[in-house]
């Protein structure tokens, strides 16, 4: 039985749909908190169609929850895949005792249970951020992270160096994933691609941090999800040697900030005002993921070009913005 927690955010949603799509006799035990950091309406709605497509409810448990997490492993699960998280650079900065309770200790009582579970394996999210401002790209695993840009980089560092000490001390097999500018359809509001779009709709200006020049390695869903598939099937390298791996998972190709927004504003059909406003706070100039250990390891082969991928996330934002 595979635990994704998260299962009602953004990457859990579509990734339990890849998952059953390619074996519909998985056994998937599924979770969110379905908390208010944006719309739980949405969040709501993935739930409702796994549950329509597949079968699969989502149940309410808060990983800062010891209780409520020890009582998903009454369950024969082997493989954790350990997505919830509190989201979002910029939020950090406003909210930092959410992301401590929810990134650190929620991570750790999710890490407790797999360590008295003795499970098999244990995939989690990390993130890009880890990187900082790092002018050495592409952004290879081995590097030595600098500095921190934000409170939610800190909290993922923490993460991955938990995971290596646990593995080490207690012989797991932990897997993390350096996650790059996700996008895609179902997508959270939060994220600029998605406000972009709306604001566009809606007439509205768009703020362009930096006055645009920045970089992003944006990624579409559909090959993050293909490369955790990828994870979870083939599992750990070699599981007579336990051992904590962390590797970056994006497109390894970055897009100017203004080309990515000329092509919404491409599908979109309409030219966005834009307003230009200096760096901020938190923020990175690049992210550029080197993913040729993932490649090497487990045959990740990302797909999904620029144009493709803001397609589908448009398509799906008029339909479900229709009025």
């Amino acid at each position: 039985m595979i635990l994704v927690t998260g299962a009602a955010g953004f990457i859990g949603f579509h990734l339990i749909r890849t998952l059953m799509k390619s074996d519909s006799d998985l056994k998937i035990l599924a979770v969110d908190n379905f908390n208010d950091y944006y719309s739980p309406q949405l969040k709501r709605e993935r739930a409702r169609l796994l549950k329509e497509e597949f079968g699969i409810s989502v149940r309410s448990v808060d990983i800062t929850d010891r209780n409520g997490v020890d009582s998903l492993f009454e369950n024969p699960v082997d493989t954790v895949v350990h997505l919830a998280a509190q989201a979002g650079v910029r939020y950090s900065i406003e909210n930092p005792r959410q992301y401590v309770e929810s990134n650190i200790v929620g991570f750790t009582n999710i890490i407790e249970a797999v360590r008295i579970r003795n499970i098999r394996h244990c995939v989690y999210a990390s993130s890009s951020s880890v990187y900082g401002n790092n002018s050495d790209v592409p952004f290879r695993e081995s590097q030595n992270f600098r500095s921190f840009e934000s409170l939610y980089a800190v909290t993922k560092a923490t993460n991955e160096m938990m995971a290596d000490v646990y593995s080490g001390l207690y012989g797991l097999n932990f897997t993390g994933l350096r996650f790059f500018t996700v996008y895609g359809s179902w997508g959270r509001p939060d994220m600029a691609y998605y406000s972009f779009a709306k604001a566009i709709r809606e007439e509205h200006p768009i703020k362009v941090y930096n006055h645009g020049n920045m970089e992003r390695d944006f990624t579409h869903v559909s090959d993050i999800t293909a490369g955790i598939a990828a994870i979870i099937k083939k599992g750990p390298l070699d599981e007579s040697r336990p051992r904590s791996a962390v590797y970056n998972i994006g497109r390894g190709k970055p897009i100017r900030l203004m080309d990515f927004i000329d092509t919404i504003e491409q599908y979109m059909g309409k030219t966005a005002r834009k307003v230009m406003l200096p760096m901020q706070q938190g923020d990175v100039l690049r992210t550029w993921a080197d993913v040729s250990s993932l490649k090497n390891d487990y045959g990740y082969t990302p797909s999904t070009n620029l144009e493709d991928g803001i397609r589908e996330f448009i398509d799906w934002f008029k339909d479900y913005h229709a009025d």
